[in-house]
């Protein structure tokens, strides 16, 4: 941030370096124009940042990797956006899809959990998948529907191949033994529902066609 007092040190002894001078005041405003100039620079440089910009900038990030916002907040637009760089380069195998998901929601990989069906024992499909650990937390902190990540997961996967369920941890857990415990952060809550652990859910997409509405 530019300063009057240092502006005016930097001229010659030709001229009075007093702040109340004319000079001096003349330095004063020029260094305020020049402060909000590089304030915007410096607005103009952090809005690159997916995570930092807002509105029409990030309208702009999204039209450079063709993803609508429609009629998402800023908040969610980012995960759509996010994913869909990450779906840009997906190969379509497991360990990709995780990788999208995880960058979609600020998750870390090993939160992640896939499996495949053509393994279940009960009701195999040959192909279909489930998601079957990922945080709550992480997708409640997102901001985004779980509707709507049921479609970017369906839509990172390869063609042909169904999203059979998303299963969201929680972490409510009871206790493990006879012998009782006490953890304000996975047990029951309080009274007034400040403490104890969440509870998750699991979230069957439906298989119907989506319309142009």
């Amino acid at each position: 941030m530019l300063n009057v007092r240092d502006m005016l040190k930097t001229l010659t002894d030709h001229y009075t370096k007093r702040p109340q001078s004319n000079i001096g005041k003349l330095l004063s405003i020029l260094s305020g124009q020049l402060n909000d100039l590089d304030q915007t620079l410096e607005t103009m440089l952090l809005w690159r940042d997916i995570d930092l910009a807002r509105g029409a900038t990030l309208d702009n990030i999204g039209q450079n990797v063709v993803q609508p916002r429609g009629a998402a907040t800023d908040e969610v637009y980012r995960v759509l956006i996010k994913s869909k760089i990450a779906r840009n380069f997906s190969t379509g195998d497991i360990n990709t899809v995780i990788q999208v998901l995880a960058i979609a929601v600020s998750a870390d990989y090993s939160e992640i959990e896939i499996k495949e069906k053509f393994t279940h024992p009960i009701a195999p499909e040959p192909a279909a998948i489930s998601l079957i650990r990922l945080p709550l937390s992480r997708l409640s902190a997102s901001e985004i529907d779980i509707r709507q990540f049921a479609r970017i997961l369906q839509k990172t996967v390869p063609a042909g191949v169904l999203v059979d369920a998303v299963e969201l941890q929680g972490t409510f857990a009871f206790a493990s033994g006879e012998v009782p415990e006490m953890d304000a952060e996975i047990g029951f809550a309080d009274v007034d529902q400040t403490s104890g652990g969440l509870l998750g859910t699991v979230f069957t997409p439906a298989k119907n066609i989506d319309l142009p509405i």
